[in-house]
């Protein structure tokens, strides 16, 4: 739609009545951006940087000024022509907000401030509130996707560092969202959310995302051969092992890896076809077959066929005491999430074999199973200046102390004893500040990479 494009409606439609409703002399609106719990007790802040770049720095047009006054008025909304053409003549179409935000990439305990917005301009109040809608969409979106991913990484780290190999994490979560999600700006900004972790992904969007807009100079992301279905069952169930051989010939390479679907009939069967009639064949390529099932109960049905190709190709046993098997690898991608991916870790475990012998592919519950109250993201408004006069502003609902807001122009710090907080400015003096300025005026102030990113989120926190 060409007017998607157009930042004026980039908007919940009530916003822009919302001009017309501060009190008079209202000069400057502060908010800001948190995480109000929900899921998971921290959370990887991360995807503000691409709506800044892809959206902010973009300027008002007068075509947008008239493309928003044709739809908003029959819409049944008023429309603040003057205040937008003052944006244009006075500040050249680009938005006269300050934000500050935490360092992408970091881990921040919920309940504290992520994001800061306040106009600089007291002729656009009413901005800060304005560009509530987008700003919030860019905020929760990428930081739930990248939380989310991160505390399954933790699981994961966690099993390989008992059993197996902790080297191996960046490889055993790959994002299989891409056709699972609501579009392909989702798949692209959850997509690089997951490679904040992890560096396996097929959502090439994703992959994409980051080298746009967090100058990625490397390739952030990879993927390796893989069988669907389509293409192991045009061969036809009589010939089922030469649709596997196929796969060995085409890719089955010295150090190569190649994932193959596994379960278009019998997965366990199938397995008994690797490790017969063409054990020899993957033993001469020196390459890893991965196999892949598809359906049933995840760790009944991952630790069933570990032990059947544990018995055809056999197992070493690591420094840790659990197997390792020889030639082949898993990789679990139907129905993953959090809680069977420390289901079947801890199965294989009980049973002796190690970590490294799976991987995991997450699809639409790793980008699209999540919203705004997965993790409880607010903007609110916390203090105005209104006629040369900072005064401190709150919600406190008494039917749900959960939504009560907090006050005043806030920071974040880290204090004396490494722990993170949200306190008001006074209070910040002596205290590390974590708030960055990010964008003013119109001009991106932090620009960051997608290593500094990744550096951050491997930093030890304090709860």
């Amino acid at each position: 739609m060409r007017l998607a494009n157009n930042l004026i409606l980039n908007v919940d439609s009530y916003k822009a009545s919302h001009w017309l409703q501060y009190p008079p002399k209202t000069e400057t609106v502060f908010s800001y951006i948190e995480s109000r719990g929900g899921k998971y007790s921290a959370t990887l802040f991360f995807g503000l940087q691409m709506f800044l770049k892809e959206y902010l720095s973009k300027p008002i047009t007068m075509e947008m000024i008239d493309e928003a006054e044709t739809f908003l008025k029959p819409h049944g909304e008023p429309f603040n022509r003057e205040g937008w053409e003052y944006i244009i003549n006075k500040h050249g179409g680009m938005l006269p907000l300050k934000i500050k935000a935490v360092p992408e990439g970091m881990i921040v305990p919920t309940h504290n401030v992520l994001v800061t917005v306040e106009n600089t301009d007291p002729e656009c109040f009413w901005l800060t509130s304005y560009i509530e809608t987008a700003m919030l969409r860019a905020a929760w979106y990428g930081t739930t996707v990248a939380t989310q991913s991160w505390h399954i990484k933790q699981v994961i780290k966690q099993f390989l560092e008992e059993t197996g190999d902790p080297s191996l994490i960046n490889f055993k979560l790959q994002d299989f969202g891409s056709r699972g999600v609501s579009s392909f700006e989702s798949a692209a900004i959850g997509g690089a959310a997951h490679l904040i972790n992890f560096m396996g992904s097929d959502t090439i969007s994703g992959v994409l995302a980051l080298m746009e807009y967090y100058n990625a100079k490397e390739m952030p992301g990879f993927s390796i051969p893989a069988a669907e279905h389509s293409s192991i069952t045009t061969w036809g169930k009589e010939h089922e092992a030469d649709a596997y051989r196929n796969m060995l010939k085409q890719f089955g390479k010295p150090g190569a890896l190649l994932a193959v679907v596994s379960d278009s009939y019998d997965i366990y069967n199938a397995c008994k076809i690797w490790g017969t009639e063409l054990k020899d064949e993957v033993i001469a390529s020196e390459a890893i077959i991965v196999i892949r099932p598809d359906s049933g109960h995840p760790a009944t049905v991952v630790l069933k066929c570990a032990e059947i190709l544990d018995g055809y190709f056999g197992s070493v046993i690591n420094t840790k005491g659990y197997k390792v098997l020889n030639n082949v690898r898993i990789i679990q991608g139907d129905g993953i999430n959090e809680q069977n991916i420390r289901e079947i870790l801890g199965e294989l475990k009980s049973h002796g074999f190690s970590a490294d012998n799976i991987a995991f592919g997450c699809g639409g519950i790793l980008l699209q199973q999540v919203n705004r109250d997965t993790m409880r993201f607010a903007m609110k408004c916390s203090a105005t200046k209104i006629d040369g006069q900072w005064i401190d502003v709150f919600k406190d609902p008494i039917t749900d102390l959960g939504k009560r807001s907090k006050k005043g122009r806030l920071e974040l710090i880290r204090n004396g004893k490494g722990e993170i907080a949200t306190v008001s400015e006074h209070q910040a003096a002596g205290h590390e500040k974590l708030l960055e300025l990010v964008w003013e005026n119109g001009e991106l102030k932090r620009d960051m990479t997608l290593e500094q990113v990744r550096t951050n989120s491997n930093l030890p926190i304090k709860m």
